[in-house]
């Protein structure tokens, strides 16, 4: 008989049915800790997603666009979801938005618009990708701040609340919505040490807006300042550096009517800038000064304690470095995407100032915790933004000239090329190929939708209004009621 050997490789053992299960229902515990200790932050992200949608559809019930811009990302993503170029014909017949701003991610709303044609659709994306962004904070503070649940809570509420975001709601959607998580993911990572992440979270800034690619050039810097990570910060800097001149030097203009990037004409002196004013005008306009107190004062300036503040440069650059007054102030959603950095940032410097030997700060320092919910709170209650509007009853509905203005939207059909003023035109761009009143060429447009509230010196002949925009066409009035007034062409 053959003698039996013993193998030369090792028997393993199987774990039996016991011990595999109580390896699952740990690991399962395990994940349930994780995901009960995120529950408060979650739970906060739905309240401001329940507070922010509700104040921006108030706004779309009441029609009260404050510009065209609702339309036009309208038009935006109507376009992606019919899988045509993104065509904004409230700018003009034909103009393709990609030669005006360069947003490609806005593609990835076109599933939502497919599904509910909308504008609303917008504004509910918009209060989903802040309202994700307040649950990032959160849980982000909890953890730098040694696990505090509660200063988690507090500084995500403050930063909910914070007058930069609620001004972005109030002026209704914009392509910095994607910015905004965007960036909280990104300062969410260089606070845990995570600093490939946060490149990569920091590249899809690039597809949002121009600018933006500067700002991911920044995170770079900061990788190499904060970490020495040289290959990742200075792949990411030249990255940013390269895409955003890319886009402003070649892919904007091959896309614009006029192969050209519009806003070179914003900086003083105009498409041929003042070198000496672009960079001495942030520091001798007191508008610019009032702005940069605002930012700084809802973080007790602690903000400036963190490489975090880095992030902020680019925007501010050029924005306080523009021709243009509308860019320098606190209004419009100018400074959204200043917020997640600003908040995170005092989240970092109080979390410095606790490990240093020696601070005068420190008692400042945790007294900003809770103090920046009371900072939001009072800016909440005082200046006339976004959550703090609710409390008016008059905000609730737009009363007999929005009912007014619903009636003609519905005595246009869809499907048609029309005209119209701000009021109605983000809900006619959703189902009409909408222009702003003037702006289509030939042929004419089959209806005007005009609304004469507020219209001072307005045209009383509507019909003759009508034949002179467009000559050789004649219009009748179809609907007149409450100062909204819609012609039919014959």
């Amino acid at each position: 008989m053959a003698e039996t050997r013993e193998s030369a490789i090792p028997i393993q053992r199987v774990p039996s049915w016991g011990r595999a299960v109580r390896v699952a229902r740990a690991a399962r515990a395990g994940g349930l800790a994780k995901l009960g200790g995120s529950r408060p932050h979650l739970l906060l992200a739905l309240a401001f997603l329940i507070g922010y949608g509700l104040l921006a559809l108030v706004r779309y019930e009441r029609f009260g666009s404050p510009s065209w811009d609702l339309g036009i990302f309208t038009e935006v993503v109507k376009g992606y979801a019919h899988l045509h170029a993104p065509v904004v014909s409230i700018k003009g017949q034909g103009f393709n938005a990609l030669g005006d701003h360069w947003s490609p991610i806005l593609a990835l709303l076109a599933p939502a618009f497919w599904l509910v044609p909308s504008a609303a659709t917008l504004l509910l994306a918009q209060a989903a990708l802040f309202a994700w962004s307040v649950g990032v904070v959160s849980d982000t503070a909890a953890r730098v701040l040694g696990g505090s649940t509660s200063r988690g809570l507090l500084i995500g509420t403050a930063y909910g609340l914070s007058w930069g975001l609620q001004r972005a709601i109030d002026a209704e959607f914009h392509e910095i919505a994607f910015a905004v998580p965007l960036l909280a993911l990104v300062c969410r990572q260089i606070l845990l040490g995570n600093w490939e992440r946060a490149a990569w979270w920091a590249m899809p800034l690039v597809l949002v807006k121009e600018d933006l690619g500067l700002t991911a050039a920044a995170v770079g810097v900061v990788l190499v300042l904060r970490a020495r990570r040289w290959y990742t910060g200075t792949v990411l800097l030249v990255f940013g550096v390269v895409f955003t001149a890319l886009t402003i030097l070649l892919l904007i203009p091959h896309f614009n009517p006029h192969h050209q990037f519009d806003y070179w004409s914003k900086l003083p002196g105009g498409e041929h800038p003042h070198l000496w004013q672009v960079l001495s005008g942030p520091f001798t306009r007191l508008t610019v000064w009032k702005t940069v107190g605002w930012l700084l004062g809802i973080v007790g300036f602690l903000a400036l304690r963190s490489p975090l503040l880095v992030l902020a440069l680019p925007t501010l650059a050029w924005r306080f470095g523009s021709a243009n007054p509308m860019f320098w102030g606190p209004d419009w959603h100018y400074n959204a995407t200043l917020m997640p950095i600003l908040f995170l940032a005092l989240v970092d410097a109080v979390a410095r100032i606790r490990r240093a030997e020696h601070s005068v700060l420190k008692g400042f320092a945790e007294g900003m915790v809770p103090a920046s919910l009371g900072i939001a709170v009072a800016c909440t209650v005082s200046l006339p933004v976004g959550l703090g509007g609710l409390a008016d009853p008059g905000a609730w509905s737009g009363g007999e000239h929005a009912a007014a203005l619903r009636a003609a939207i519905a005595q246009i059909p869809p499907n048609v090329r029309v005209e119209a003023s701000m009021a109605p035109l983000a809900r006619l761009a959703a189902r009409d190929d909408a222009y702003w009143l003037g702006g289509a060429k030939q042929p004419a447009p089959d209806y005007l939708c005009i609304d004469l509230a507020g219209w001072a010196g307005g045209p009383t002949d509507l019909p003759g209004y009508g034949a002179a925009l467009h000559p050789g066409s004649t219009y009748k009035v179809v609907f007149s009621r409450d100062q909204v007034v819609v012609l039919q062409r014959q």
